[in-house]
């Protein structure tokens, strides 16, 4: 059994524009099912352990009974995660960071976050992430240098926040920010699943991509 750490967003709203948002369900409850049921013991923290909103706009739909199921079996933990800052970096087997646009506020600038992050991968974690979750590794620097330089990385892509009209909203675009950290960015179609691994990172494009990240996180821990 592995320990996997899951590190989401608690912000609730898109900055200034009063936008809802948080952490996209299905982004959060797919990979955590995986690990689950490959035997894994996992934990949810957020910063100051505040509650782990969920985007309305990923609500399931009536064909989705899986995330409606976990939604009720995990509200607990939902509404009361664990504090980031109460939990070590090093002993984790894995790091997982679900995205949502929420993640684009308060993951992607916070030091907490970053240096947490950054003693993770120096402790031999794996540190992996779907969507807008990558923008959690935007501070991470390690031997002075990003983590993203030179490896392949994947994230929402431009053209796809173009798509949902929230370019102007967000504090940056995620792919671009990635590329000017020197990361090798590997695109695929938009709205399609796409997830790559680079070692120990392992990182996917969009919603579509939560299990297929979950499936590359799992081969990694197999590999030890």
């Amino acid at each position: 059994m592995s320990r996997i750490l899951i590190i989401s967003t608690a912000a609730d709203r898109m900055g200034d524009s009063g936008n809802p948002t948080g952490v996209w369900l299905e982004e959060l409850a797919r990979p955590w099912m995986k690990f689950i049921d490959a035997g894994h013991d996992v934990t949810l923290a957020t910063l100051g352990g505040r509650p782990v909103p969920v985007d309305p706009n990923s609500e399931p739909g009536d064909d989705e009974q899986d995330l409606t199921d976990f939604r009720k079996a995990h509200h607990e933990t939902l509404a009361a995660p664990t504090a980031l800052s109460s939990v070590k970096a090093e002993g984790w087997d894995a790091v997982f960071i679900p995205g949502g646009h929420g993640a684009m506020w308060d993951l992607a600038s916070s030091e907490e976050v970053a240096t947490f992050l950054a003693k993770a991968w120096d402790s031999g974690a794996i540190v992996s992430s779907v969507c807008h979750g990558p923008a959690a590794l935007v501070g991470v620097t390690v031997d002075g240098a990003p983590l993203v330089k030179g490896r392949k990385v994947n994230a929402f892509t431009d053209s796809e926040e173009r798509g949902v009209g929230l370019d102007g909203v967000v504090p940056f675009m995620l792919e671009t920010r990635l590329r000017d950290l020197g990361a090798r960015f590997e695109a695929g179609p938009d709205n399609e699943p796409h997830a790559v691994r680079d070692g120990r990172l392992v990182t996917g494009q969009n919603p579509f991509s939560s299990a297929p990240v979950a499936d590359l996180v799992l081969d990694a821990l197999k590999e030890g």
